[in-house]
């Protein structure tokens, strides 16, 4: 039951923590950033062969050993991180932020893919193309 007297969910003031980014600034971030970076996809195995973003690397959030994989990051990259909808981004976002991440290079696509298609299907369709 939602408690009345909260004017904010948890869910926003979790993903207040983060740095969110829309699909534009998304992908000119990816583009024009650090040149330490890795572009993360959080989905299952079965959704990134689906399709993702160029140059991605497929580290499943629901996979027994997401953790393991991502301690294996130099902790001086730059982590650009997505999903379907943005929920698998921002918990993913957070455990590594709360791992040890610094949070200034934790970035995470507000809404994922799913708002990226709806609010710029031009613009996802020319990243898409471009891998």
């Amino acid at each position: 039951m939602k408690d009345p007297s909260c004017r904010i969910s948890r869910w926003q003031l979790l993903k207040a923590q983060l740095n969110n980014l829309t699909p534009p600034l998304f992908v000119k971030a990816v583009q024009q950033g650090e040149a330490k970076h890795i572009l993360i996809d959080v989905r299952t195995a079965k959704e990134f062969a689906l399709g993702h973003l160029p140059t991605a690397v497929n580290i499943d959030y629901l996979a027994i050993d997401f953790w393991e994989k991502i301690e294996l990051l130099p902790r001086d990259l730059v982590c650009y991180i997505y999903c379907q909808s943005g929920r698998r981004s921002t918990r993913a976002c957070t455990l590594m932020r709360n791992g040890g991440f610094a949070s200034d290079q934790l970035y995470n696509l507000d809404g994922g893919l799913r708002d990226w298609e709806a609010s710029h299907p031009k613009l996802l369709k020319e990243v898409l193309a471009r891998g």
